[in-house]
């Protein structure tokens, strides 16, 4: 018995044990091993391996926006502010981003080495603020805005004090981000899955949901809440205005807490066919808009910005109880502070230069060239996707992914079970070992039975893009080849 270990993964919690998060998963491990492998001197039918499986813009290259980066690097060295170097550093930044990091500073008092107040610096909560009121058209109360180690962490933080018991239910639209079905499993909490209709670009029928929670209700369920995610993940579909209000409806109708994950709400491709509306806009505009309980939740790891390693992000929250509220904030107490780092970030991405000041122009031809690329990176990944054989994609309205469906052959899905993997599993291991690209299989986010997908980000480098996706056309004709 001295021997034994007093934890043992029998020992664990079981909702741990029971938790998967397919995008950092066993295809993830193996990509990092294939990389570890290449630089031992291992020789592969590639030279690298592209990480398609997560959007982390800057593991693929993508270049930080200058303005965000000198600001927070002066933030990080304030001595660089004193009088004495000023003669140098005004010739190494911008006087706006000199400025900006002065006030900055000045705003949060301690320097970021120190705790915050548990909700954020105020200052760069009123800085959020103002973003939503512009964006909106409607003012927004930065004592109802909670700055958070990216946008995953406040939707732990929700999800947690929604959840009562094992009976609460959550709606979440499959296929899903499996940030929320890892979380609810973590919690105890019941996954109540509404699928969206691929054939019609995964849109979403209110009154299929609706019987979802009456069935789900009918059996003892909870449900509480309906997660929204606006740009769609994996999916890329956006929400149009009247379905907006129709979901809102839904909502106060059927007693649901909104949760409006819009991440992605600059990641928008086709802005004049289907713009981007926040859902606290479409509340505003709403008959019931003071009744409707919403939380929605931004972050500075997508859009142009791209900065997930500094963890930031923000939710706000409209027609919460005033007693929920203060647990809130009772729970962000516990963890003292978001990161700092992560809050001036947050700031800075509501807060960019304008126009006249001396980094605008810079700034605005960094942001749209990025916007651009992403844009024709998308068109071209969604092309090559319908080109092949026994697949199809619907288009990207935003985000950065594509969720092709594809069909495989008897023969695939046979070695699949032999192997006793996932058809699209086996596939995507396939893809990955014959050309280094690690994708999530359809079945890591669960989608309709019968049918296999996979994710993958458009994010490879543009001058790399179509050797990219020249590799993914030869693997998957050498695929079917084999097993048709």
């Amino acid at each position: 018995m001295a021997d034994k270990k007093v934890l043992t993964v029998d020992n664990i919690n079981p909702h741990i044990r029971d938790m998967e998060y397919a995008v950092r998963g066993r295809l993830a491990i193996r990509a990092e091993e294939i990389r570890d492998e290449l630089a031992q001197g291992r020789k592969f039918p590639f030279n690298t391996v592209v990480s398609c499986n997560i959007g982390n813009p800057q593991q693929l290259n993508q270049k930080p926006i200058t303005f965000f980066r000198q600001v927070a690097s002066l933030c990080e060295n304030p001595d660089l502010l004193t009088a004495d170097k000023e003669p140098i550093v005004s010739q190494l930044y911008p006087k706006d981003a000199i400025d900006r990091a002065r006030q900055i500073l000045k705003d949060i008092g301690a320097g970021i080495g120190a705790y915050s107040h548990s909700q954020g610096v105020p200052a760069l909560r009123k800085a959020v603020a103002s973003f939503i009121a512009e964006r909106d058209g409607h003012p927004a109360d930065p004592n109802s805005i909670y700055l958070t180690q990216g946008a995953s962490a406040g939707v732990q933080n929700i999800l947690s004090i929604l959840t009562e018991n094992e009976k609460t239910g959550i709606l979440i639209p499959i296929p899903q981000y499996p940030l929320y079905s890892a979380t609810l499993t973590l919690l105890g909490a019941t996954p109540v899955p509404y699928y969206l209709d691929e054939d019609s670009g995964w849109s979403l029928d209110v009154e299929e949901i609706r019987k979802t929670v009456h069935e789900a209700r009918s059996k003892g369920t909870d449900v509480r809440a309906l997660v929204i995610i606006n740009p769609g993940n994996p999916t890329g579909q956006c929400l149009d205005a009247q379905n907006m209000q129709d979901i809102l409806t839904f909502c106060h109708t059927e007693r649901l807490v909104l949760l409006a994950d819009e991440v992605y709400q600059t990641n928008i491709y086709e802005p004049e066919q289907r713009p981007f509306v926040s859902f606290k806009k479409a509340l505003k505009e709403h008959p019931e808009r003071d009744a409707i309980e919403l939380v929605s939740f931004h972050s500075i790891s997508k859009g142009m910005i791209g900065e997930c390693g500094r963890r930031g992000g923000y939710f706000e929250c409209c027609n919460l109880d005033s007693g929920v509220m203060a647990q809130l904030y009772k729970m962000a107490s516990v963890s003292l502070c978001p990161n700092v780092s992560g809050q001036i970030m947050t700031a800075l991405m509501v807060t960019p230069p304008k126009q006249g000041e001396p980094s605008y122009a810079l700034y605005q031809n960094e942001m749209t060239g990025l916007y651009e690329s992403l844009r024709r990176r998308s068109k071209k990944l969604e092309a090559v996707f319908n080109d092949m054989e026994g697949v199809t994609c619907q288009p990207a309205m935003g985000s950065m992914y594509l969720f092709p469906r594809i069909r495989l052959p008897p023969k695939a899905i046979a070695k699949a079970a032999e192997l006793k993997v996932l058809p699209d599993a086996f596939y995507a291991d396939q893809m990955l070992e014959a050309t280094g690209v690690c994708v999530v299989p359809g079945s890591g986010f669960a989608q309709k039975e019968g049918t296999w997908h996979f994710r993958s980000t458009f994010l490879p480098p543009e001058e790399l893009f179509d050797d990219f996706c020249g590799n993914l056309r030869k693997f998957h004709a050498d695929f079917m080849a084999t097993y048709n």
